[in-house]
């Protein structure tokens, strides 16, 4: 009987096809006039009670205790915050018959995003490598996110000659920052039950992000965004995703084999280093742009982050079946 399970992990995430469904949604009934401020409203509260969740969920004594692998964290920020950029720019610099202009500064948003943290330690987990290093990476790099993302961001797209203003970067430190610091401070009341109801993070994060989609494409599609975006764009648009993902992960494991890591490490850097966080960068974009341009913002995030489930999928099992191996 043939083997289908390779071919199951390559399937779209679940969560992808619902966030597929918002955009669809909006396409068909998108949110205007007061119903869209009001949803605004309501997003923001959303993202801020996510934010929340999440200080008082982080443990500081894990990442605390991962900062003595100081040298793996090195470089899962300097791939994360330094190289991703670094290509953000370079492919802004294709013709814009290749990539309009809206789309690459969507790529550079995206470059500039930190990483996942519930699929980087998953994938780490199932390719046998250092998860507790992971645990500790993937939460630096996110908790890192909220204070590098929008001054690079910032620097990147000045430079472009599209910087941000104070009140979009305040608008971050309102949302993000203070929530955050807000739930580290409650932690020692609420934490004990949150890591008991783990789910109920889990259903905050995502219905967020389905929030934020919905109304994001709802102002986009008021604005035109499928007349501004063709199929074949959209065809492009991946395939260049696919090349950064690609290029990213050689170099994390060069870098890696390089600096004379073991495997166990070299695949937590290879998982770390090269993702880039959906939960993150929905609610960041939508502080940070226009509620019309949004939409497009976000494409590329969307579309990298279901190549880089796919990819890692089958990434993952080679370095398992390659551990099992020696053993």
């Amino acid at each position: 009987m043939p083997d289908f399970s390779r071919f199951r992990r390559l399937a779209p995430d679940p969560y992808i096809l619902a966030i597929l469904g918002m955009v669809l949604l909006a396409s068909l009934v998108p949110v205007r006039g007061q119903a869209a401020m009001d949803f605004s409203l309501l997003t923001k509260a959303a993202i801020a009670l996510l934010f929340f969740l999440h200080g008082a969920k982080l443990s500081r004594e894990a990442v605390l205790g991962g900062l003595t692998h100081w040298r793996l964290h090195l470089i899962v920020l300097a791939l994360t915050f330094l190289l991703f950029p670094l290509i953000g720019l370079a492919v802004g610099r294709l013709p814009v018959t290749i990539l309009p202009q809206n789309l690459a500064a969507g790529v550079l948003f995206l470059c500039c995003l930190p990483s996942t943290v519930q699929s980087s330690i998953a994938f780490t987990a199932v390719a046998r490598g250092n998860v507790a290093a992971a645990v500790c990476a993937a939460s630096l790099s996110n908790l890192l996110g909220i204070f590098l993302t929008p001054p690079i961001l910032t620097l990147l797209m000045g430079a472009r000659g599209s910087g941000f203003s104070a009140h979009e970067l305040e608008a971050v430190v309102v949302q993000l920052l203070l929530p955050f610091i807000a739930g580290q401070a409650a932690r020692r009341w609420i934490g004990g039950w949150l890591a008991r109801h783990g789910r109920v993070v889990g259903l905050v994060d995502r219905g967020s992000i389905l929030l934020v989609v919905y109304g994001a494409f709802s102002a986009a599609v008021v604005e035109g965004i499928w007349r501004q975006v063709s199929v074949t764009q959209i065809i492009l648009l991946a395939a260049i995703c696919g090349a950064v993902l690609v290029f990213v992960l050689i170099a994390s494991v060069a870098a890696a084999r390089g600096c004379g890591f073991d495997k166990a490490d070299e695949i937590t850097i290879v998982f770390c280093g090269s993702k880039k966080s959906l939960a993150s960068g929905v609610p960041m974009a939508g502080i940070l742009f226009p509620p019309a341009a949004v939409g497009l913002m976000v494409l590329p995030l969307m579309m990298f982050h279901q190549i880089q489930l796919m990819a890692c999928a089958v990434i993952s099992q080679r370095y398992a079946a390659r551990s099992q191996a020696k053993a």
